[in-house]
């Protein structure tokens, strides 16, 4: 059972454009918004991130997230497979 457990997919989505502003998370263009990708764990994820973030370090006002695509399917923690 704990095998299976750490073997769970774990969807995770990184993507990131140009904020209109550092104190928001309001995109100045959504049309421009770079999908870096989707992922099967949170590790993979977040080096995506990572190296999209050290890519785009010279613009303020780029940034990159990690959305929990796992908890928006299955936003109560059970088993999303119910048929």
């Amino acid at each position: 059972m704990a095998e299976e457990k750490e073997n769970k997919q774990l969807l995770h989505l990184v993507f990131g454009g140009e904020l209109e502003s550092l104190k928001g998370a309001t995109f100045r263009d959504l049309d421009g918004l770079d999908v870096v990708g989707i992922y099967g764990d949170y590790k993979s994820a977040e080096k995506a991130w990572r190296a999209k973030a050290q890519e785009t370090v010279d613009n303020a006002h780029m940034r990159y997230f990690i959305v929990h695509l796992h908890r928006l399917l299955d936003p109560d923690g059970g088993t999303i497979d119910k048929g």
